[in-house]
Order: structure tokens, then C-alpha cells, then sequence
């Protein structure tokens, strides 16, 4: 592990705890006790009486943060012995780069429905995707269908991956193979 690497890894180790110092929270309704409306995103310790952790997107929070700090931690590897690349460059860091940012515009526009229309339905109907920090105190996040939109993302950014998968070994030249063989041989006679 590289220098780069270390760094993301602490990085994404700051960003959990900042996760779970400020969860999203719901509120039960007034109207509804039944009924939890997304409250938005509050200090751990101050909390309201009628607030609780919404579970559902704290954990998406933090599989969207380790799997970027995963995608960070291959993007910032050393590359070395691979034919047709220049620098880190190639098809493998573009598919995490896309990767890493379908993941964060998922997180940023979840899917809202309006709270009185929750459902138990497998996948509940939903009103829009809004902006996270804008949508109004009458919705609640979907998250049967935000799972949805993480798992495909996941699930076709990782077929990508190892469809281009180019990392090819270096052909040894004439030289370079009998120094090799020079080596190896001399290791087995010791």
C-alpha cells in the first residue's frame, strides 16, 4: 500500500465518523404516528423527542462511502507492467470515476414520496428524485428503490471492471529471460 492509498483510507475513516456523528434522522408525524417523514440530517446527540436514525440510508451512506474509498484505494495503486497505458489513465479508472460518481448523485437525489402515501408494497410508488438537502418536510426517502439504484450501479460498474481488465505482464526480452534463468537456476543449486 502506497502513500496515496494510506491517505484515502484515513480520509474515508474521517468521513464515517463525520457520518455518524450526523445521521439522517426521521420525524413521526403529528397526524400519523405511524408514519415517519425524513428530518433531514442532525447531530447525533441532539435530537428531537419525536426523531429517529432513519437506518435504511445510514447504511447506504456508509456502503457508498466504503465503496468509493475502495474505488479510490484501486484508482491511487502503482501500475506497473501494463502494455498500452500511459500514467494511471486507462478504461479500468474511467468505469471507477463513473462509478464513484453515479454513487454520489444517487446519495444527493434520492426518490421521495409523499409521506401520507406510503405503502406496504414491495416497491412503493414515488413522487421525484430531490435534491437531498432541499426536499420538503412531506416526504420520505424511498429506499427500496434507492437500494435498487445502488445495486445496479455496483453490479454493472463492477462487470465493467473486469471487462476491461487489461493488465497484461511485460514480455521479457531474449536478455532479460536467460538473466532470469541464470537467477532461478542458481537459487536451486544453493
Amino acid at each position: 500500500m502506497n502513500l496515496k492509498q494510506k491517505i484515502a483510507l484515513w480520509l474515508g475513516a474521517a468521513n464515517l465518523a463525520v457520518i455518524w456523528l450526523f445521521p439522517p434522522f426521521d420525524s413521526f408525524s403529528f397526524t400519523d404516528t405511524k408514519a415517519l417523514i425524513f428530518a433531514g440530517f442532525n447531530f447525533r446527540f441532539a435530537r428531537g423527542v419525536n426523531e429517529v436514525i432513519n437506518g435504511d440510508v445510514l447504511f447506504l451512506e456508509i456502503v457508498v462511502l466504503l465503496v468509493n474509498v475502495g474505488i479510490a484505494w484501486l484508482l491511487l495503486r502503482d501500475v506497473k507492467n501494463i502494455i498500452g497505458t500511459k500514467g494511471r489513465f486507462n478504461y479500468q479508472n474511467a468505469i471507477l470515476l463513473v462509478v464513484a460518481a453515479n454513487l454520489t448523485v444517487i446519495l444527493l437525489f434520492p426518490p421521495f414520496q409523499f409521506y401520507y402515501a406510503i405503502t406496504r408494497a414491495l416497491l412503493p410508488s414515488f413522487q421525484g428524485f430531490y435534491f437531498i438537502f432541499m426536499a420538503g418536510p412531506m416526504l420520505t426517502i424511498v429506499t427500496p428503490i434507492l437500494y435498487l439504484e445502488v445495486i445496479f450501479v455496483l453490479f454493472n460498474g463492477a462487470a465493467l471492471w473486469l471487462l476491461f481488465n487489461l493488465v497484461k505482464e511485460r514480455e521479457l526480452s531474449p536478455q532479460e529471460a536467460t538473466e532470469l534463468m541464470r537467477k532461478l537456476s542458481g537459487k536451486q543449486h544453493q
